[in-house]
């Protein structure tokens, strides 16, 4: 009775106590939660390790907690895949409830890690405060050596388990690296491209455009992919009069990316999408809707691949694209680069530039994304495809215009493919193996009598004198 009342009160009350101690910190300005939840733990932890063996009540009960939390983390991670944001967590959560308000804040702010490493910061510390009283008083341990070693092994076994499986996990998922713009659509910010923006970057006519729609209602409401938003946001700004004034800029040029775009073009939310050709899925879904999708050209642009500077790989083929994004070829050694293992981005499916990467595999089946944990609001973690990250071992891919004008990366180096570069005149002759076209999507069936006049308007001079001043290979 006496052992339990000490395991309950040294790992129950004060880790309890100690836990409140995380919203102290964080409210005088210690934002970082992952700190502010275990510098109190680790203190007090060490704390009450030491006035326990000051006082000679050293124990072998006093290892069963983290023996305890070494088999559960053991057990959760193999039923979760080492994914935090699995509900199987919450089971782990009420196994540790002297940890609720730690918890608590971790859920809120999608930090799964807290799960294990509040028991074991404190539970650590609290053995470590046992060790260094022993050590500077001089004592003799009275644990006995059997119980050390089942306890021993029994920790080998529980972390030994978990670790392999978090290294495992950490080969296909990256850390979070999210982005704040546009509502959570865009990982760019595109206010220099608003049309209400009074000190935007849209290439603007000499003259009146000889295409205007002056009627609101007749005005086709315009979404797209990220990297296209530019080129449409200046049509309308070009042939929709009075676009900037008001807020009717924001009922028809609407921004929701490749993927949402394309459900609202189905549902008739919006007459034009604008980006790269529809996936085999999107067409699938527009079978399904009982809808026919008309695809007029408006521009070229390429698709390219793109790693670090510091790579010395600056040209692959279409063979060596087609193995690393196939998991045949891992090493950049095997391309007579250095010896180290190919970090290969991709992008979520149904995307624009995921579209035409499955396009370039064709009967190669494209190995599983990099993915990363990222907060998804209130009490939860998602799993998301990976953004690009400029490691040296990185290889992304995106379009030539996003990757260099609307959204510069000065530290990264396009790559040639089969010896040719993504320059524009190897887009425009048509030289370059990736060479895509930029396309205005809408449904035959859209009974909008502007959409036909205004589509002929950006294949004729004026738009395509936009769509090159944005940054896109105009037409031949």
């Amino acid at each position: 009775m006496k052992n339990a009342w000490l395991l309950l009160m040294y790992f129950g009350f004060i880790p309890f106590g100690l836990s409140f101690l995380t919203f102290a910190f964080m409210s005088i300005g210690l934002n970082e939660v992952i700190i502010a939840s275990i510098l109190p733990l680790v203190i007090g932890g060490g704390v009450g390790g030491y006035k326990v063996a000051v006082k000679k009540k050293q124990n072998v009960l006093f290892c069963i907690p983290i023996a305890y939390t070494a088999i559960l983390w053991a057990i959760f991670m193999v039923i979760s895949s080492g994914f935090y944001g699995a509900d199987e967590w919450f089971i782990f959560a009420l196994s540790h409830i002297a940890y609720a308000p730690i918890y608590f804040m971790a859920s809120l702010l999608g930090v799964g890690g807290l799960f294990i490493w509040a028991p074991l910061a404190y539970e650590l510390s609290f053995l470590f405060g046992i060790l260094l009283a022993i050590v500077l008083r001089k004592e003799r341990p009275v644990f006995k050596m059997k119980q050390l070693l089942v306890i021993t092994v029994i920790l080998l076994l529980g972390f030994g388990t978990g670790a392999a499986i978090q290294w495992k996990r950490s080969q296909t998922v990256l850390p979070s690296y999210g982005f704040d713009h546009g509502g959570g659509y865009s990982s760019t910010d595109l206010t220099p491209y608003e049309v209400t923006n009074p000190h935007n970057i849209l290439p603007k006519l000499d003259s009146p455009s000889a295409f205007t729609i002056k009627n609101q209602k007749d005005m086709p409401v315009l979404d797209g992919a990220e990297a296209a938003f530019p080129v449409y946001s200046a049509f309308a700004n070009a042939a929709y009069e009075n676009i900037s004034k008001g807020n009717l800029s924001g009922e028809k040029i609407t921004f929701t990316n490749t993927i949402y775009a394309y459900e609202r073009l189905l549902s008739k939310d919006v007459d034009i999408y604008f980006g790269a050709e529809p996936s085999a899925e999107q067409q699938k879904m527009a079978e399904r809707a009982g809808k026919e999708l008309v695809l007029t050209p408006i521009g070229k642009e390429a698709f390219v691949f793109f790693v670090n500077p510091d790579n010395k790989i600056a040209n692959l083929t279409v063979n060596e694209i087609q193995g690393i994004y196939s998991g045949k070829i891992k090493n950049w050694s095997e391309m007579k680069g250095k010896n180290e293992r190919i970090i290969a981005f991709q992008r979520p499916e149904n995307s624009g530039s995921q579209t035409l990467l499955e396009k370039i595999m064709g009967d190669t089946e494209i190995m599983k994304p990099l993915k990363e944990e990222v907060p998804a609001g209130m009490g939860g973690i998602m799993e998301q495809v990976a953004d690009y990250r400029n490691y040296k071992n990185a290889i992304g891919f995106s379009f030539r215009f996003f990757a260099t004008g609307m959204n510069p990366n000065p530290d990264i180096k396009l790559l040639s493919i089969d010896g040719i570069e993504p320059s524009p005149e190897n887009i425009s002759n048509g030289s370059y193996p990736f060479t895509a076209s930029l396309y205005a999507i809408t449904l035959k069936d859209n009974p909008n009598p502007m959409i036909k006049p205004f589509l002929e308007w950006m294949t004729g001079p004026e738009g395509q004198r936009i769509v090159e001043e944005i940054g896109y290979i105009k037409l031949q």
